[in-house]
């Protein structure tokens, strides 16, 4: 019986192949995890690793994540400190939770695109700092004012 392929359902075009490369990309870092072997469908193009292959492939993509994880919990730290915020400053500033900048920092959590976005902006402009806190106590004057 055929194999089915699990994307379009095409069972016609599942074909095995052994021992290839593939290369992962995951926040602008890369790695190669040769060797894989598993089914691809020539209908669509999509891969179905077998098992062993499978485990490996996951293994390399966390290592990325991990690697990319510990490189920002890095830069957020340096860019926290060259603003000369504490952490609660820097989650006040953000939005987040009260230990929301310690679990950066320690790599354990991963601060959304706009976070990361915003702390290398102000790492190149930190005059910009002075501008968010301004504009940060304007708007809460502004909400109790209205009450």
């Amino acid at each position: 019986m055929a194999r089915k392929c699990i994307n379009c359902e095409s069972r016609k075009e599942m074909t095995r192949f052994d021992h290839e490369t593939f290369t992962i990309e995951h926040g602008g870092s890369q790695i190669e995890v040769a060797g894989l072997s598993g089914w691809r469908c020539g209908a669509c193009g999509e891969v179905e690793f077998d098992a062993d292959s499978a485990r490996r492939y996951a293994e390399a993509g966390d290592q990325l994540v991990l690697r990319e994880r510990e490189q920002q919990s890095k830069e957020i730290r340096r860019i926290r400190r060259k603003l000369g915020l504490s952490q609660v400053a820097a989650a006040r500033l953000t939005g987040g939770g009260h230990n929301a900048f310690s679990r950066y920092e320690r790599g354990e959590a991963m601060p959304m695109p706009a976070v990361v976005n915003l702390f290398r902006l102000l790492d190149k402009r930190p005059e910009l700092l002075k501008e968010l806190f301004r504009s940060n106590r304007k708007s809460k004057k502004a909400k109790v004012g209205s009450f």
